[in-house]
């Protein structure tokens, strides 16, 4: 049987901080209705620090915090964000995000996550949620484009924007921590 490694107290402690930071994200976008979520920072910030199965739990609480504090709709959105945690801890762990696969890699994590943002916005919610896009999809649906296909488009713009956005601000998080603090968490 493989044995498989338990999470550390000190992975916790790092994964308790990236959940506010994904909670403080989507608290300031939800209030100021901006259309990126930018409720993942955190999921991607542990998925290159720690790897895909601390960002899977790091998004998914995150969800479930937001969900009983202030956003009552994250809760729903979850699965999105465990394919963030998930597929972005892969990327980095195969080197797709940096340098030149960076593009790749964000499309990667992002294409999936808008896919399910997408069915659960339009399937569940008609597509209105808490999030700023949800304007832009109501202009679109008014225009006479589907409700599916509104909220599609619009979910793999911002997705793929807010996610680009989430690994720059994780990787300079990442870049100021001290190498030796780095070596003692990964």
């Amino acid at each position: 049987m493989k044995k498989t490694k338990n999470i550390s107290t000190k992975e916790i402690t790092i994964m308790a901080m990236a959940i506010s930071l994904n909670s403080i994200g989507a608290y300031i976008s939800m209030n100021l209705k901006f259309p990126l979520l930018m409720d993942s920072i955190g999921t991607i910030l542990i998925a290159i620090l720690l790897g895909p199965k601390q960002a899977v739990i790091t998004g998914l609480l995150g969800c479930v915090v937001n969900g009983l504090t202030f956003d009552e709709l994250a809760i729903a959105f979850s699965p999105a964000q465990i394919t963030t945690g998930y597929i972005c801890g892969i990327m980095n762990q195969k080197g797709y995000l940096k340098g030149s696969k960076t593009i790749l890699g964000v499309l990667a994590y992002s294409l999936p996550t808008a896919i399910i943002s997408a069915l659960i916005a339009a399937k569940i919610f008609g597509g209105v949620t808490t999030a700023g896009s949800s304007f832009i999809v109501q202009i679109l649906n008014t225009m006479g484009v589907p409700m599916f296909f509104s909220v599609f488009v619009i979910q793999i713009i911002t997705e793929y924007i807010d996610k680009f956005v989430g690994l720059i601000i994780a990787s300079k998080i990442i870049s100021v921590i001290p190498n030796d603090i780095k070596q003692k968490i990964c």
